[in-house]
């Protein structure tokens, strides 16, 4: 399997030109705007995902982990939304209709025109990876004719999802194996993937929190980076902007790691020198994570996935995971192995069809426990 991360320049290949055959579905029309146009209200805003404090208090946020969105309502015939420096593909709703895709906009604003000019109610998805560097979203304004109204309240349920490309939906929209780095750009969607999926058939908040290529104690072929538990704390991948989550309390957390600790062969130079001892610091670097974030999350129900890749290895290791934090008095926990899935994304990653399976095999097990939402 190549590396998984994504290089920082990518060929500027997608346009506004990409959204115009959505733009013939019935849902809001973008259109970008010269500066003179740039004003109006600062529409509340429901966020969604890690993100951090812009610049100033006209640069909206700087994120950078995936699956972040924002929800905002409104009365008019349109809102206007500023963009930031930064690649991202956008998927753009009114209303629940089918998205816009706006994919590497220019920094600026951009009117969403509404069906009408009644009470709507618009969500923006970044569905692309961003490990180059953080992006910002501007905001929401209301332009002359619209009225800004309170954000959508919160929902109850929520959950959080860690993990790696699998859990970021890598190249999963995908028709071919065969990607360049900039096919699979294009290609990830985290709405349509997991964490998408899963949380829309339980109507709940999420946050991703996955890096593609980054493992509990080993990257991707033995890459020098940060591994997620390291990463786990901070807003940005930059290791100093900590991550304020005093107000998030997910009832499930959803981990998969391991595919990158296991899918490539040690290396002379790697500080494991046989297989036994990389298994040990894993499954010992596994179990601290997860109490710490239990530590964090008293009520959380866990559930620890793997998929049959490396012969195995890996849904191995994560039974072993789960056995000691069992033997440790851990009960809010299910360990979920995945198999039978085609891996026809890009580089042999699961597409949206198995991003289906995964999350349906997770809904088994968060259905078989009946106090998971705190009902």
């Amino acid at each position: 399997m190549p590396p998984y991360l994504l290089r920082a320049t990518l060929p500027a290949l997608m346009t506004l030109s990409a959204i115009a055959s959505a733009q013939e579905r019935p849902v809001a029309g973008v259109q970008r705007l010269s500066t003179d146009m740039a004003e109006g209200k600062r529409l509340p805003l429901q966020v969604g995902g890690r993100v951090a404090p812009g610049a100033d208090a006209a640069t909206g946020y700087r994120r950078q982990w995936p699956g972040t969105y924002f929800e905002a309502a409104f009365r008019g015939p349109a809102v206007d939304m500023a963009v930031g420096p930064g690649d991202v593909s956008l998927r753009i709703a009114i209303d629940g209709a089918a998205p816009i895709a706006l994919v590497r906009p220019a920094p600026g604003r951009y009117r969403l025109t509404a069906p009408s000019a009644g009470r709507h109610r618009v969500r923006i998805d970044i569905v692309s990876e961003s490990q180059a560097g953080p992006t910002t979203f501007g905001g929401l304004f209301a332009p002359s004719g619209t009225t800004p109204l309170p954000a959508p309240a919160g929902r109850r349920q929520r959950i959080e999802f860690i993990g790696d490309s699998h859990t970021v939906g890598y190249g999963n929209t995908s028709t071919t194996r065969d990607c360049t780095d900039a096919q699979v750009w294009e290609t990830t969607n985290t709405a349509q993937g997991i964490a998408g999926q899963l949380s829309r058939r339980y109507d709940a908040a999420y946050r991703v929190n996955a890096i593609s290529g980054r493992g509990i104690v080993r990257n991707y072929g033995g890459m020098p980076a940060t591994t997620i538990p390291d990463a786990y704390p901070y807003a940005l991948f930059d290791g100093h902007t900590r991550a304020n989550d005093s107000g998030w309390q997910p009832q499930v957390i959803v981990i998969a790691l391991g595919t990158n600790d296991f899918s490539t062969p040690l290396k002379p130079e790697e500080r494991w020198k046989t297989r036994d001892a990389l298994r040990g610091a894993y499954e010992a670097g596994y179990v601290r994570f997860v109490q710490d974030l239990r530590r964090r999350n008293p009520r959380a129900f866990f559930v620890l996935w793997a998929t049959d890749l490396a012969d195995g290895e890996i849904a191995r290791e994560v039974a072993k995971v789960g056995d000691t934090l069992r033997a440790g008095g851990e009960t809010r926990l299910a360990v979920v192995p995945v198999t039978g899935l085609a891996f026809a994304g890009c580089h042999f990653h699961p597409n949206v069809a198995d991003d289906g399976k995964i999350a349906a095999a997770i809904a088994q097990a968060i259905d078989a426990r009946k106090d998971v939402w705190g009902r």
